[in-house]
């Protein structure tokens, strides 16, 4: 399953990443806005935001992509791994 996390700490990148290469997941993160951000979302199974720490204009991107291209959206209020596996969990 592919997944596209939104917001979440810069230094847990790849902690992110690890994480849900151990459940067989491919993880791609977004913890800061990049040039074309719609673009790079892609088509996902699914999208993970954390809200505690993405900006507006972030979350306001990825909920319209979300809408547009039908991927199911899970919003997480932490940013630690342990929030991250529950919501690949409940996905």
């Amino acid at each position: 399953m592919s997944i596209v996390l939104v917001g979440g700490h810069d230094r847990m990148h790849q902690v992110y990443r690890e994480l849900g290469r151990e459940r067989g997941h491919r993880i791609k993160v977004f913890t800061q806005m990049p040039a074309k951000f719609d673009k790079a979302i892609g088509q996902p199974d699914a999208m993970i935001v954390m809200t505690s720490t993405v900006s507006h204009k972030m979350l306001q991107v990825a909920s319209r992509q979300a809408r547009k291209k039908n991927i199911p959206v899970m919003h997480c209020h932490c940013s630690g791994g342990c929030s991250l596996m529950q919501a690949v969990e409940e996905l």
